[in-house]
């Protein structure tokens, strides 16, 4: 992009954990691929969570934000291929999902003996018994 352009701001309709569902059911009934999720944390706010979706040649965003601690209702019921982008975020970020038709329980990707969340601004530990 040339130094005097200015960046577009990415443009997205807000959701709520209420009509997250219905509107991927609705994407999903008008033909609308699921392209993936990316997931942000926010500090203190907690987390946006971006659902991005091709039909086309056109892309439309939703996002959802959440306080840290909030279990997302999985979109996996609708459009399986959710599983791996939704497990990667429960890997990354620790936010978990509701209902994910196959869950790895935060080891997707990560070992173990990993106790932080890497893309987390707050980590957990694993109490030893």
């Amino acid at each position: 992009m040339p130094r005097n352009e200015v960046a577009t701001v990415l443009e997205t309709s807000p959701i709520t954990i209420s009509n997250l569902r219905d509107e991927a059911r609705k994407c999903f009934d008008d033909g609308w691929r699921l392209v993936t999720l990316t997931a942000v944390d926010t500090g203190d706010a907690g987390f946006d969570i971006l659902y991005h979706f091709d039909k086309d040649m056109v892309i439309k965003h939703y996002r959802l934000s959440i306080p840290k601690g909030t279990v997302v209702p999985s979109i996996t019921p609708i459009y399986f291929g959710a599983l791996l982008v939704e497990n990667e975020i429960e890997d990354q970020f620790g936010i978990q999902f509701a209902d994910l038709v196959l869950d790895f329980k935060g080891s997707l990707y990560l070992e173990e003996e990993v106790r932080a969340m890497p893309f987390c601004k707050v980590s957990t530990a694993q109490k030893q018994s």
